[in-house]
């Protein structure tokens, strides 16, 4: 023996490395031919209906005059503009599908990375660093109560932001603190000019 006990159980299932997915990754042929099928379903049952429906929506409002048309091209480029976010709204709302082909795939890198929840994206380095912390040290506490070690780890740890009034417009009857102070200049008949 080599000095290293072993206590693992003799039946016990190893894990598969999760396959690192990158952008020198290459598909297989399965994952290929699953990216073909998601990109003709995505268009023709998602893309172009949405397209057209967004198409017909706006044609409809320009008709009614809720929209107005462009007064040298029509209605052509708010058609275009609603066809094309028809179109990538088509293509988004099919991802979800997309990624449960993969994960139903057996023998797929893409799949099992899928499936395991690392093919997502890590979050930028301490963005949600103050969340965790308070989630894992009050996760002991109830959740319908407040424990004063709670209290303290919030006041110490998150900052403290002091409102700010809402002012939708600077005019007079806001209260900005501001003044305006115009100059009084008075003239004398000679021409002559001076500050009050």
């Amino acid at each position: 023996m080599n000095g290293r006990a072993d206590f693992r159980e003799p039946n016990a299932e190893v894990p598969r490395p999760i396959p690192h997915i990158g952008a020198d990754y290459i598909p297989t042929e399965e994952e290929r031919r699953v990216f073909a099928e998601c990109n003709d379903e995505s268009f023709w049952f998602r893309s172009v209906p949405l397209a057209a429906t967004s198409m017909l929506i706006t044609q409809g409002l320009i008709s009614k005059g809720i929209l107005s048309s462009h007064p040298k091209y029509g209605s052509i480029p708010k058609l275009i503009f609603a066809c094309i976010m028809g179109y990538f709204a088509g293509k988004l709302s099919y991802v979800k599908t997309c990624q449960e082909k993969f994960k139903n795939l057996e023998n797929s890198p893409l799949g099992e990375a899928l499936r395991s929840g690392q093919a997502r994206r890590p979050s930028p380095a301490g963005h949600y660093s103050q969340k965790s912390k308070y989630d894992s040290s009050v996760s002991s506490q109830s959740s319908f109560g407040s424990s004063p070690a709670a209290d303290n780890f919030e006041k110490e740890t998150l900052p403290h932001y002091e409102p700010i009034p809402f002012s939708a417009s600077m005019n007079e009857s806001t209260p900005t603190g501001i003044t305006d102070h115009i100059a009084q200049v008075k003239v004398n008949k000679y021409g002559d000019t001076w500050d009050e």
